[in-house]
């Protein structure tokens, strides 16, 4: 079990809301309203955490160790989403999102097959940890850029737990999970060759609701994510880069495979599929 280890290590590095962020350090010239607004869609859009936690403990039921996790994943995330709203309610109180807007994100999402869910997160944290790098970056105003660099450093971590997780899926699954990581893994480091940024919340996850059933279709600007990421931060090629070589490192390492392109971990997906195949024939 890997819940009781995972408690233990990330309760030693959590952050207080009040004494570790420099409430007091606040400059007025230095945060735009353009800004303001992007914190307050980033704090609806972590807010999103609450539906993607019912959905791992009800395609999870027979996995109490992951489950279990999900306590510390859930607290975790929502105190993100917390953090910036405070952040807004100190200095930005107009754009506090309202319950109704954070209602809007929380819907249902169809099963899915947990080992591809698991994965896409896994992925989905690495993205997200580059995102607050860089938006830390872009940002001036001492207090949100410390707050973004809290919250990355967790969404790392985050990646490393679900990374453990798919370590000991692989144990129990073989070939079952090597297939579904690699698979999914293509995905999500293929960002360049798709419209969308490839993250969680900006895939859709309710047929019928299509096409209002991603999370960032249901905030308040739905096209914000793009603008943000192209324009605002201005998440270029350079800090794509930076994802993929994640994303290929960590499943070289777990699944003892040296993946240096996206293609070789589709030529690895291709012998795995190939694999799974054969034995299904001869059984």
């Amino acid at each position: 079990m890997l819940y009781p280890e995972l408690f233990k290590s990330l309760e030693q590095v959590r952050w207080n809301m009040e004494t570790d962020i420099p409430w007091d350090s606040f400059d007025a010239s230095l945060l735009t309203d353009e800004q303001a607004q992007t914190i307050k869609m980033n704090a609806i859009t972590e807010w999103s955490a609450l539906p993607a936690t019912e959905m791992f403990l009800r395609d999870n039921r027979d996995d109490s160790d992951f489950c279990a996790f999900m306590s510390i994943w859930f607290f975790e995330e929502q105190k993100h989403s917390l953090a910036m709203m405070e952040y807004l309610r100190r200095f930005r109180p107009a754009l506090v999102p309202t319950e109704d807007e954070l209602d809007k994100v929380r819907f249902e999402f169809d099963p899915a097959p947990a080992l591809e869910t698991l994965t896409m997160h896994f992925c989905g944290e690495i993205r997200l940890n580059h995102w607050y790098r860089c938006a830390a970056e872009w940002h001036n105003e001492p207090v949100i850029k410390h707050i973004y660099k809290l919250i990355s450093q967790d969404e790392a971590r985050h990646g490393g737990a679900y990374l453990r997780y798919m370590k000991k899926a692989l144990l129990a699954n073989g070939d079952k999970a090597r297939g579904a990581f690699a698979r999914i893994g293509v995905l999500m480091a293929s960002a360049r060759r798709t419209e969308k940024p490839l993250h969680p919340t900006n895939l859709h996850v309710n047929h019928a609701l299509y096409p209002n059933d991603t999370v960032q279709s249901r905030v308040p600007d739905p096209g914000w994510l793009e603008h943000w990421l192209d324009d605002q931060i201005q998440f270029d090629g350079a800090w794509e880069k930076k994802v993929v070589e994640r994303i290929l490192h960590n499943l070289s390492l777990l699944l003892e495979r040296s993946f240096d392109s996206v293609q070789d971990l589709n030529h690895y997906r291709k012998e795995i599929a190939a694999r799974l195949a054969a034995t299904a024939e001869v059984v």
